[in-house]
């Protein structure tokens, strides 16, 4: 089967990722001519039926014990195998840390380009145009590759997902990995993780952030408070962060993580271009911040121009009345 867009999909505890539904979803929004996805790991067949659901017309299957966890060489290795069956012009992979790091080095190998962090997907004749983030989230820019195939990150929560049709059919293709052991440069010696409760922070419709105009580590018992009555997940700039008020993994920003919720609330954050290339892509923002010539006042839909402190109760007692909690 000749398909137009190949989407590189990603299983996260057993289940499709979110990214996946969303780029397949824009896929099929971009094609007329089919659309393939791929899963790499350790039993992911399962989840063929499910990427089909989501708009996938080929499955391509790649199950291996060598790509139960993520090593650039061996998925390298195994992605090169399903571009040569699959020979799609236009290659999708999410803006993750598989997507961030494997991306170019497969475009580096088929002597092509890569548009890293697209936000907006349209095509234009042949070729994939991408809308990306530039000078810090202050402008966008369209890229095109000339060669193909045309490669492409998209960042998560930028696409509609694709509906689930169960009823759906498509083909599953079984690709050998065929892993080259002597090639492998890279070896996991150990994993560790930051444990957390709640919902993750690039997974979140809501997200609360605070800054250092907080003042200090226990001022922000009231931005937990409001992320847990809106249902949203806890963020902090860089200068947080650095001070060490809050762990790195909460970071927003060009050297955080990059979120786009529905609502994004920046409490004390002055709205450094760094942070803001890190939340530029939230539906909403509102802005808390006692300077009313902030320059996160300027990316906001909404604002408060007064004292965090004077502001944040209230607005938790307004949330908490509205959800009758």
């Amino acid at each position: 089967m000749a398909n137009e867009i190949l989407v590189v999909g990603e299983v996260e505890e057993g289940a499709l990722a979110p990214i996946t539904a969303e780029m397949l979803g824009a896929a099929r929004n971009l094609s007329t001519d089919g659309v393939a996805c791929v899963l790499f790991g350790s039993g992911v067949e399962s989840q063929a039926a499910s990427a089909i659901a989501f708009g996938a017309d080929e499955v391509f299957v790649v199950d291996d014990p060598a790509l139960a966890v993520y090593n650039t060489d061996t998925y390298l290795q195994a992605m090169l195998k399903v571009n040569e069956q699959g020979g799609a012009p236009i290659i999708l992979f999410g803006q993750t840390n598989l997507g961030r790091d494997l991306a170019p080095r497969l475009a580096f190998r088929l002597e092509t380009g890569v548009i890293m962090d697209t936000i907006e997907l349209a095509m234009e004749g042949d070729r994939l145009q991408g809308t990306r983030p530039c000078f810090g989230g202050n402008a966008r820019a369209v890229n095109v590759v000339k060669t193909n195939p045309q490669i492409a990150t998209v960042r998560a929560k930028s696409q509609e997902p694709a509906v689930e049709d169960s009823s759906r059919q498509g083909q599953v293709t079984k690709v050998d990995a065929g892993i080259d052991a002597s090639a492998v440069r890279v070896k996991v010696t150990a994993r560790s993780g930051i444990s957390s409760e709640g919902i993750r922070l690039e997974d979140a419709d809501v997200v609360v952030s605070g800054g250092r105009g907080l003042g200090g580590p226990e001022n922000f018992e009231t931005i937990e408070e409001l992320a847990k009555v809106l249902g949203g997940a806890v963020g902090a700039s860089r200068a947080v962060c650095d001070l060490g008020w809050r762990p790195v993994s909460e970071q927003v920003g060009l050297t955080g993580k990059v979120v786009s919720p529905t609502l994004y609330i920046a409490v004390a954050i002055s709205g450094a271009s760094q942070h803001m290339a890190g939340c530029s892509g939230s539906k909403n923002i509102v802005a808390i911040n006692k300077d009313a010539d902030a320059n996160i006042f300027k990316a906001s839909r909404f604002g408060i121009a007064e004292d965090y402190s004077k502001v944040m109760k209230p607005l938790i007692d307004a949330v908490k009345q509205i959800r009758g909690s």
